[in-house]
């Protein structure tokens, strides 16, 4: 964002705190913000004990090829120190439309993450929000996400329910 006066054009930097979209020049601390989710998140299927770190140089191709496209919504918070304290990404899936899911676009939150320096300030709460307005926008009939132990609360107080469905997976 920038701001126009008189002969000069001067960026406008949001407030501490303030949400905002994630840039190109985010996808390094994107990828340490997503590191820090797994490791909190435990276990072998969330934090395999091989120490294997390929994925993330995977994720910060998906992450600038994202962010180059918009096909996904990525919020930050900045820290007050130069990396960010927060950040949540979000898409929209198109599946066929039914009796539960009219129009089909189902929203999917990826993950929502805050350093551990910059926790219960709101943070989460206001990507969040930022998020659910982006759904809004883009018109899906329902928003699926995970959650944690911890984030649970939250999302129950934005008003997330159990999903009828049971989750299952697979893996090839």
């Amino acid at each position: 964002m920038s701001q126009r006066t008189g002969d000069h054009t001067t960026a406008i930097r949001p407030a501490k705190g303030a949400v905002r979209p994630a840039t190109q020049d985010d996808v390094t601390e994107l990828v340490r913000l997503r590191a820090l989710l797994f490791e909190n998140l435990g276990g072998d299927y969330f934090n395999p004990a091989s120490g294997d770190t390929g994925w993330q140089d995977a994720l910060a191709l998906v992450l600038k090829g994202e962010l180059a496209t918009g096909a996904m919504r990525i919020l930050v918070v900045d820290g007050d120190d130069g990396s960010l304290a927060a950040c949540a990404i979000g898409s929209v899936e198109q599946r066929l439309p039914g009796p539960h899911l009219r129009n089909g676009r189902v929203g999917l939150v990826i993950g929502v993450v805050t350093d551990p320096a910059h926790r219960r300030r709101g943070h989460s709460r206001a990507l969040m929000r930022g998020l659910l307005d982006w759904f809004r926008e883009c018109g899906v009939a329902r928003v699926d996400l995970y959650a944690s132990h911890q984030g649970e609360p939250l999302y129950r107080d934005l008003g997330f329910v159990n999903h009828p469905d049971p989750a299952l997976y697979w893996r090839p």
